[in-house]
C-alpha cells in the first residue's frame, strides 16, 4: 500500500516584543519624536535649550501682564468717573509741579531704554548695560519725585482721607509707581545677568521684553497724568 507523506508543520515564531521605554523622556522606546536620530543612550541634559521656554513666550507673557493691568487702570478710571461725577463733597486738589518735571524724566528713560535695545542690536553690550543704568535711574528719581509730591500735599494738609479726590490722586499714583518699581526690578536682573543671557542668546529678547513693559508705563503714565488734571484738579 503507497503511504501520503505529510508535510511537516511550519509553527511560526513568536513576534519579539519592542523594547521597553527607559522612561528617560525620549518618546517610546527611547526614541525622540521631534528628532528620529535622538538614540535611546544619548543624554537629554547634554542640550539645556532642547527644553528651554521659546523666545515667543516672554513677549505673549508681557502682553498678558499688559492687558491684566489695563484692566486694573480702567477699573480705577470708572470707579472715579462716578465719584468724580456724582459727588457733592468734591474737592479741587493742585496738582504738585514736580508732576510735570517727574512725566519728563520718565519720557527721558523711555529713550534711554530704546538706546540700549540699538547698542545692544549695534553689537555693544557695554553701552547697552550704560543705558540700562540710566534707565534704572531716571525710574528711581521718577519714584522719588512721587514721593516728593505726597510730602508737598501732605504739607498743605492733604492726606489720603482728607476727601474723594486726594484719595484717588495717593491711590492712582502708588498704584502707578509700584508698576513702575517692578520694572526697575527687572531691569536690575537683566544686568546682574547680563553675561548668563548673552550666552543663551536671550539677551536681546529681555531687553526688549522690558523695554515693551516700560513704553507702556510711559504712555500708562501720560493718561492718569491727564486724567488726574481733568478730575482731580478741576
Amino acid at each position: 500500500m503507497a503511504t501520503i507523506s505529510v508535510p511537516p508543520r511550519i509553527v511560526p515564531k513568536p513576534e519579539q516584543e519592542a523594547p521597553v521605554s527607559d522612561h528617560n523622556g525620549n518618546g517610546f522606546g527611547g526614541g525622540n519624536f521631534d528628532e528620529p536620530n535622538y538614540g535611546p543612550h544619548d543624554d537629554s541634559e547634554s542640550d539645556p535649550n532642547r527644553w528651554s521656554v521659546p523666545l515667543s513666550a516672554y513677549r505673549s507673557g508681557m502682553w498678558v501682564a499688559i492687558v491684566s493691568i489695563i484692566s486694573l487702570f480702567l477699573a480705577l478710571t470708572r470707579v472715579l468717573e462716578a465719584r468724580w461725577v456724582n459727588s457733592k463733597d468734591w474737592v479741587s486738589v493742585p496738582l504738585p509741579h514736580v508732576l510735570y518735571l517727574n512725566t519728563a524724566v520718565l519720557l527721558a528713560s523711555s529713550l534711554a531704554i530704546e538706546l540700549a535695545r540699538f547698542s545692544l542690536r549695534a553689537g555693544s553690550p557695554k553701552r547697552c548695560a550704560l543705558w540700562l543704568y540710566l534707565t534704572m535711574l531716571l525710574g528711581l528719581i521718577f519714584v522719588g519725585g512721587q514721593l516728593i509730591a505726597w510730602q508737598e500735599l501732605a504739607s498743605h494738609g492733604v492726606y489720603l482721607a482728607s476727601h474723594p479726590g486726594s484719595f484717588f490722586f495717593y491711590l492712582i499714583t502708588a498704584t502707578h509707581g509700584l508698576h513702575v518699581l517692578g520694572g526697575i526690578i527687572a531691569l536690575a536682573c537683566i544686568i546682574l545677568c547680563a553675561g548668563r543671557l548673552q550666552r543663551q542668546g536671550k539677551q536681546q529678547t529681555a531687553v526688549g521684553v522690558v523695554a515693551l513693559y516700560w513704553h507702556f508705563m510711559d504712555g500708562l503714565w501720560l493718561y492718569l497724568f491727564a486724567l488726574l488734571f481733568i478730575t482731580v484738579q478741576r
